[in-house]
């Protein structure tokens, strides 16, 4: 064997480990920059950008870009179905997070992808508010005469049929003898999602509107804009999340999310501690 065609196999050989450690390296680093792709409901889009901004500054949150769409939870939920390509489903109840979990039943091959289970992030709570008629010194029992006392004044709630807000709003109002009345005076005007009933009550184009505290939180609403309701005077709305892809990122973010430091921004932000 000549000196020549050794030389070349020799080459060869060295050059060989260097190109596969290239290929994996340039993987990993497609698979670290992939976005993650989030489903959130509306009520969210006020306190998550903030999470999402210190998960980044953690080291397990740093390079990976973070998409978010808002929008109410059924459409969400709808979208999902349909085949929208999100990575985590972060609901405004826990119907919606348990259904997706029943429609992927668990299977024994190893090579299916991971079944992951709902879990619940946050608890939010329900606001009366407006921007034309001062509710300073009202107390949550005199609602009646609040609401009765002119019957040209109107009340927005988010869809019940597709925001958990809303069905909460709704069944809230239904408690206190309201809500049949007010529809047949046509005076309850249903927005798409909580973001859009705040957005009709914030703008004047409703009197009042039931909305997230969280939204009011982060307005810095005055005392005479708004009256916070007794969460017993409600069904308690207990957000769920789950992911949805075995996607790289996923399931750091949700822990994330579920952390102190994750669970102290709802807090702050105006959600009700979980218990």
């Amino acid at each position: 064997m000549s000196t020549t065609f050794i030389c070349l196999l020799l080459a060869l050989s060295a050059c060989t480990p260097e190109s596969s450690t290239n290929t994996v390296s340039t993987a990993k680093s497609s698979e670290q920059t992939q976005t993650l792709r989030i489903a959130a409901a509306a009520n969210l889009s006020d306190v998550l950008p903030d999470i999402i901004d210190d998960y980044k500054a953690d080291n397990n949150g740093a390079g990976q870009p973070v998409e978010v769409t808002y929008a109410s939870s059924g459409k969400l939920y709808a979208q999902i179905k349909a085949g929208a390509p999100y990575d985590v489903f972060l609901s405004a109840n826990q119907a919606f997070p348990a259904k997706l979990a029943a429609d992927r039943p668990v299977s024994t091959s190893e090579k299916s992808s991971v079944l992951y289970r709902p879990f619940t992030y946050a608890q939010g709570q329900l606001a009366l508010y407006s921007v034309t008629q001062s509710l300073e010194g009202f107390d949550p029992t005199t609602i009646n005469d609040l609401l009765m006392s002119s019957p040209n004044r109107k009340i927005t709630i988010a869809n019940p049929k597709l925001a958990p807000y809303g069905a909460s709003a709704q069944a809230y109002l239904q408690a206190q003898n309201l809500y049949d009345a007010l529809t047949e005076q046509k005076r309850v005007i249903k927005a798409e999602n909580i973001g859009q009933a705040f957005q009709y009550a914030h703008t004047g184009s409703v009197d009042y509107g039931l909305v997230a505290q969280s939204q009011l939180t982060a307005i810095k609403a005055t005392p005479e804009q708004f009256m916070t309701l007794p969460p017993a005077s409600y069904p308690a709305i207990l957000q769920d999340g789950i992911v949805i892809s075995d996607q790289a990122g996923a399931v750091d973010f949700t822990d994330y999310l579920r952390s102190t430091a994750g669970r102290q921004h709802f807090v702050q932000a105006g959600y009700l501690t979980i218990q």
